[in-house]
């Protein structure tokens, strides 16, 4: 497996070389795998500022509660009052319609309260260390059956931060540290077991460093709204001129780069190739599902698509002439977030590319609409 393992590494890494030292845009490319460095080593040093605020927070926090106890002293009573709010605020749909009250520790709950919440809502204020005792005189509803109860949302009962959507700024510092780890004993270690470790810490490690789920990272699901784009400008042609263009989806590699090609397969279906990173190919076909004449298009890639994407363009003439254009695109590049970071070192990320596409698409529609129409000859 090492050997294996040792072979691919080094077919990457002679592809890479040779994307970088190509005699036609090698040069450029080094320079924007220079700037993305130079970028990500700002952002790093700033994100690792925030996470060290945080932990220092959290320790600050900490060290006070433990001083606190150790020396017997009970919590003012307007603190205790508003931590316990804070943690209604995350366990309880209607907060405002609960009364809150303490004295030395005894906390005093009263009001009407969903029966769906009011068993992780207690739970979790039983939890706290401030609180020694829970004097509970809440009013149970099964349902919103009074104008207080009305509207909101009936919350799930709070997680454990590994298992939620987005980490905070210092779980992310210590996870991350602790993939890395993982990562080094694993090459450390090396055979069956070292090749695992190391590929739970690289997990562990992306999941801190994007703080994105792991289903996100390596594509699985389609809960993820993906990456989007989207962009407004204004086209000096007609919206019919300009509709006509974007109707034809052959016309997109004119002026979007990464695109190859793409053929009209009839009824509102299309086959697009483009180049992915090193400039490897990827297609996929997409459907056209919405069309409004001189208004809007909207397509999407049809199910199992290598990259899944939907668009929608909407015109909108303006008094001068000119055409308002907003153009709105979302993907999943393959393999995840993993994937699009993979692009993005390439250069074919598309949140900088589409301004450069977009303004190509701008001066060729508008070059063509200057061009006079040719008289037809009887």
């Amino acid at each position: 497996m090492n050997k294996a393992l040792a072979v691919l590494a080094g077919l990457a890494f002679g592809s890479g070389l040779t994307y970088l030292v190509d005699p036609d845009r090698g040069k450029r490319r080094r320079a924007l795998l220079r700037d993305k460095a130079v970028h990500y080593s700002r952002v790093s040093r700033e994100g690792v500022a925030v996470a060290q605020r945080d932990l220092s927070n959290r320790a600050s926090g900490w060290v006070a509660m433990t001083s606190n106890r150790l020396r017997g002293e009970a919590l003012d009573d307007e603190i205790l009052v508003a931590r316990v709010r804070a943690k209604l605020g995350r366990h309880c749909s209607h907060p405002h319609a609960i009364e809150v009250s303490a004295r030395k520790g005894r906390v005093t709950l009263s009001g009407p309260v969903l029966t769906a919440e009011a068993g992780s809502m207690l739970g979790a204020i039983r939890r706290m260390h401030e609180v020694d005792a829970i004097e509970d005189r809440l009013e149970r509803h099964e349902l919103a059956d009074m104008p207080i109860l009305e509207g909101g949302n009936v919350l799930t009962p709070e997680e454990r931060e590994f298992r939620q959507r987005y980490w905070t700024p210092a779980y992310r510092l210590v996870t991350g540290l602790g993939g890395s780890g993982l990562v080094l004993w694993g090459l450390a270690k090396r055979g069956l077991s070292g090749t695992g470790l190391g590929i739970l810490g690289l997990g562990i490690l992306g999941r801190a460093l994007s703080n994105r789920e792991l289903r996100s990272l390596i594509g699985m699901g389609t809960a993820d709204r993906g990456l989007a784009v989207q962009k407004t400008m204004t086209i000096d042609a007609s919206v019919e001129q300009v509709y006509a263009f974007w109707i034809r989806p052959e016309n997109f590699p004119r002026f979007m780069r990464h695109i190859r090609e793409v053929r009209n397969l009839g009824a509102g279906r299309s086959h697009w190739v483009v180049s992915g990173p090193a400039g490897m190919a990827v297609e996929w076909d997409a459907v056209t599902t919405r069309k409004v004449e001189n208004a809007l298009i909207s397509w999407r890639s049809v199910p199992g698509s290598t990259v899944a994407n939907t668009g929608t363009v909407q015109l909108q003439a303006n008094p001068d002439g000119s055409t308002r254009l907003h153009i709105q695109m979302c993907y999943h590049p393959p393999i995840g977030m993993v994937g699009h970071a993979v692009a993005t070192l390439f250069g074919a990320d598309p949140k900088h590319a589409m301004d450069d596409d977009l303004a190509r698409m701008k001066l060729l529609i508008e070059s063509e609409a200057r061009v006079p129409a040719t008289p037809v000859r009887h």
